[in-house]
């Protein structure tokens, strides 16, 4: 073979290649075998290592890149990326359509609705034809570099198709609007968004692989999709075979409706929810009657699809009216995303096991037969206490429904009693503790005014180990004293406490500061510098403001903001020392049960001489909180989901800063919610009892 012939053969290898991944990507069309279209690209690649000077950027040999990245490196959006606002349900869809009448009073709005894929948010920029970069969202302004990552992934194209004009023209392009587009293909710069996704039956059997070679499991295929998208080495990318759907052009090119984004999107080679078989993912809606029956069929129909789904997007179709009805903080107003209702399974309680807590509190497990809820296998849920068992009337052996939203601890909901076969037990909380076998003792929990926002969890008649010393009780209560509520000790988790307590090296929190190197170097995990390393984290940790280490020493009922409270009020730990159950009746907050808790903890003997040891090497600093102006005065506030600015310690100092007081849990008394990325089941909740709800954006002029 000549020169002139191998490069006349290499571009009708790569045109052909091309064509068969546009048919299977694309139109949903299998034109070739996977073998025939393997073939094709080891030609391909034979050819090229013979004379590389043929090799071109966007050949599909081109996919995977070389050597592996060292980090990923950070890149600007010229245009945020946006995020949306979630519905639940008919009435909160009808609110925001009735919120954004009022801006555009004479509007009429129709709509175009698709698929809310699980997966991860990419843009795609194209100069002159040709994939230049591919980042992922980040925080809306900027993201990572991915751009190895993502030419892996067959179904985006490395070279744009050039649109046809009869494509275009049957699409209802008018002339002007071709001529922009064809222009801009070819020789102008063009950004695409669309969602990085791991297809279900790809997941299934990437699963099934890593399962057999030993190899830690994929716990969902969002997760699978972004972990992909993240990882250093293309290689794995590529094994992880995505694919991608296109919904959005960052780019002007006469797009008059955000339905034509899509027939674009298509026209240029890259997969969306138009044309081909797609099964009707996306659909125009003259109405919101129509948006409510499409995410009703999909609702319906979800485990049909062949890839994770949560919801429905729902896109005032005139782009006109976009810029009209503007953004709030990073979430459109002319975009929302209809949700789907949190997961629920039905499965089988196998057993119920008792897990012992810091405070020797005895908490009831069920053990489940694995099943799958919301893309995730869920083996145990929590039932609270022994009431919520007798409230739901529940069996060791029974078919019950389980319920997880977002990223929730799972619940037991109900039971379905008539599937009973009669060989189900009855559960009894035992009159013995399952660890050190001491007695259990049983009295009344969360009672009193300090609980402002009590769960199933802290209602109800508690049981309690009565062993000062059970050595699951104080393996708790270690793991809470080094955690970062506490007294922060980095590098001291949960695996490091048991080993150290294994070895006899502590038995309780004032061991920890005798610690020494010389101790900790011939244990397994642990080498000179990791030694060090610890050391050093204790050593920082005994500078700690006065409410965290009041938190640390686990007494019952009081958590973090019970500590602040009593950090505030005293100011030292010598003055809360000598307070009487009628002196912390006078705090705000602070009811009879956990007045009588403190007073019972500081007059213990043991609890003393701990505390004695532990201010021997612990210097206690100020934890006034500064006065700002009092926004917040007199407000329980709750955070939820992922605040992109500002981690959840410094916004809860914010609010304390201005007034506010936080509670862990949304119920009538709470005044606010304050929401970030990735919400749980408190924003649910707030919406469903009306409570007020501002994101980070928000919340951040407030306290300007």
């Amino acid at each position: 073979m000549t020169k002139q012939e191998a490069k006349k053969r290499i571009d009708k290898l790569k045109e052909e290649i091309n064509y068969h991944r546009y048919s299977y990507h694309v139109m949903d069309q299998i034109s070739i075998s996977d073998a025939a279209f393997d073939s094709l690209k080891k030609e391909l690649e034979e050819l090229e290592l013979k004379w590389p000077e043929f090799i071109t950027p966007d050949s599909p040999t081109q996919r995977v890149g070389g050597q592996p990245l060292d980090k990923f490196t950070k890149v600007q959006h010229g245009q945020p990326m946006l995020s949306l606002n979630d519905s639940f349900g008919e009435e909160e869809v009808r609110a925001w359509q009735e919120r954004i009448q009022k801006i555009a009073p004479n509007a009429k709005f129709d709509y175009f609705c698709e698929l809310k894929l699980d997966g991860l948010a990419v843009s795609l920029i194209y100069e002159k034809g040709l994939l230049i970069r591919a980042a992922t969202r980040g925080d809306g302004r900027a993201g990572e570099d991915v751009t190895q990552n993502i030419k892996t992934i067959q179904a985006i194209p490395l070279r744009l198709l050039f649109p046809e004009i009869s494509e275009l023209g049957k699409a209802g392009f008018s002339d002007r609007q071709i001529k922009k587009i064809r222009t801009l293909a070819e020789n102008g710069r063009i950004e695409i968004r669309g969602e990085a996704i791991m297809a279900n039956k790809v997941f299934e059997y990437l699963n099934k692989k890593y399962k057999k070679e030993g190899r830690m499991i994929l716990a969902n295929s969002r997760n699978g999709a972004a972990g992909s998208i993240r990882q250093l080495d293309s290689k794995i990318t590529a094994e992880r075979r995505l694919s991608f759907y296109g919904y959005a052009l960052a780019v002007d090119l006469g797009q008059e409706k955000h339905e034509q984004e899509h027939l674009i999107i298509k026209s240029f080679g890259l997969p969306s929810f138009v044309g081909g078989e797609k099964k009707n993912y996306a659909r125009y809606c003259s109405d919101l009657g129509e948006v409510i029956a499409f995410h009703e069929y999909w609702v319906k129909n979800k485990t049909n699809l062949p890839f994770g789904c949560d919801g429905v997007v729902v896109v005032i179709n005139n782009i006109s009216l976009h810029k009209k009805l503007g953004v709030a903080g990073k979430a459109p107003r002319w975009m929302q995303a209809y949700k789907f209702s949190g997961e629920e399974a039905i499965t089988k309680v196998e057993d119920i096991v008792l897990q012992v807590g810091r405070t020797g509190i005895l908490t009831p497990v069920a053990i489940l037969k694995p099943v799958v809820v919301g893309g995730v296998t869920v083996s145990r849920a929590t039932l609270h206490n022994e009431d919520e068992i007798k409230r739901l009337d529940l069996k060791i052996g029974d078919t019950v429904i389980v319920h997880r939203a977002g990223d929730v601890i799972p619940d037991i909901i109900q039971v379905l009693s008539k599937l009973r076969s009669g060989q189900e037990k009855y559960f009894k909380m035992p009159k013995f503790c399952p660890m050190c076998k001491e007695k259990v003792i049983r009295h009344q929990i969360g009672s009193g005014p300090a609980k402002l926002a009590q769960s199933r969890a802290k209602r109800g008649v508690g049981y309690f180990c009565a062993n000062k010393n059970c050595f699951a009780v104080n393996r708790r209560r270690l793991h809470h004293f080094a955690s970062k509520p506490a007294m922060n000790i980095d590098g001291l988790g949960p695996k490091i406490i048991d080993q150290l307590l294994k070895e006899g090296l502590i038995r309780n929190a004032a061991d920890i500061y005798e610690l020494k190197e010389g101790d900790l170097e011939p244990l397994e995990r642990f080498a000179q510098k990791s030694a060090k390393n610890l050391i050093e984290s204790i050593e920082k940790s005994k500078r700690v403001p006065l409410y965290r280490f009041i938190n640390a020493l686990g007494i019952l009922h009081v958590g973090e903001e019970t500590a602040i409270d009593l950090a505030g009020h005293f100011g030292s730990v010598e003055k809360l020392r000598a307070v009487s159950e009628e002196d912390l009746g006078k705090i705000s907050n602070i009811g009879e049960v956990v007045a009588k808790s403190i007073v019972e903890w500081l007059g213990d003997d043991h609890n003393q001489e701990i505390l004695n040891r532990l201010l021997k090497y612990i210097k206690i600093e100020s934890s006034k909180i500064s006065k700002k102006k009092q926004v917040f005065k007199n407000l329980t506030i709750v955070l939820t989901g992922e605040l992109n600015s500002l981690s959840r310690d410094q916004a809860k100092q914010l609010i304390r800063e201005r007034g506010g007081e936080i509670a862990s849990s949304v119920s009538i008394k709470t005044d606010l919610v304050i929401v970030g990325e990735n919400p749980g089941s408190k924003y649910e909740k707030a919406r469903q009892l009306g409570v007020k709800i501002i994101n980070e954006e928000a919340f951040k002029e407030l306290i300007k």
